[in-house]
């Protein structure tokens, strides 16, 4: 399984975007105070289709690939209206999804383009648990966000989560460590994903989804880890990351200052997109 994480780049284009188009009539939003903002990451789940993503009329994420999640942006709570264009045809063409999509002050979210049980492209946003987790112990979230059927999910060949259907999520608390989990047809041993191994930190939730079309055999496996959430003082929840399964690579916006830097250099990274396309 394949998950790319976006590069400095990337992330870096999406800041400016969202902060040059703050006011402008289709992706306008109130004046947040401080602590109205929300950490929102992005995953591209619609297999064999590369995307450009749209918020109004700015371009957010071009060349969007399918298995890649961006890291944690830090933004205003607020409605935005979402639009994914099959890749060179935004703005003026049909979008392929379009949604307006809520997102909650202080809430650590991901918002995620998949297809539907039927195989129609969709987005939903997911509002990811942070609250402290009990010593010893991690939080493992589930969300079926596939072309396929209602699933269960089994960690070392024991299901922990029963008829879960798209797009549901399911969550507990379980014993840190790595383990071995695979997905099955409800009721079923029969495997749609995996076996593959997670690693669960202990105050982390890691957060896995199962994307892609079971009729067309592309199933797959992705993961995000929001870490910082053990009882102990020394936890605090700061956001997530995009991982793939196996490979930890935490990225999180802590501060303004850190999010200016990334605007500025989003804005040098456009305008030499811009520069190169003349």
């Amino acid at each position: 399984m394949t998950v790319r994480s976006a590069g400095a780049a990337l992330t870096a284009a999406v800041a400016v975007a969202l902060t040059v188009t703050v006011g402008a009539p289709a992706f306008a939003q109130p004046q947040a105070a401080p602590d109205d903002t929300a950490h929102v990451s992005v995953l591209h789940a619609v297999p064999g289709l590369t995307v450009d993503v749209f918020a109004g009329d700015k371009e957010l994420l071009p060349d969007f690939e399918p298995g890649t999640l961006t890291d944690p942006l830090k933004l205003d709570a607020g409605s935005y209206d979402i639009k994914v264009f099959k890749d060179g045809e935004g703005p003026d063409g049909t979008p392929a999804i379009e949604k307006t999509v809520e997102v909650p002050g202080g809430a650590n979210a991901t918002l995620v383009a998949h297809l539907d049980a039927d195989g129609k492209p969709a987005l939903d946003a997911f509002v990811n648990d942070t609250s402290k987790v009990p010593a010893g112990k991690a939080r493992l979230t589930v969300r079926h966000v596939a072309a396929a059927p209602a699933v269960d999910v089994r960690a070392g060949g024991t299901p922990v989560f029963e008829g879960l259907e798209n797009p549901k999520e399911a969550k507990g608390e379980v014993d840190a460590g790595t383990v071995k989990a695979d997905v099955v047809l409800a009721g079923t041993d029969t495997v749609a994903i995996g076996p593959a191994d997670l690693d669960l930190a202990e105050g982390s939730n890691t957060i896995v989804y199962a994307w892609g079309s079971a009729e067309d055999k592309n199933l797959e496996l992705a993961t995000q880890t929001v870490d910082g959430l053990h009882s102990a003082p020394h936890g605090v929840p700061a956001g997530g990351n995009g991982e793939a399964a196996g490979v930890n690579d935490p990225a999180v916006l802590g501060s303004l200052s850190v999010a200016a830097l990334l605007a500025a250099g989003g804005a040098a990274f456009l305008l030499r997109r811009r520069g190169e396309a003349a």
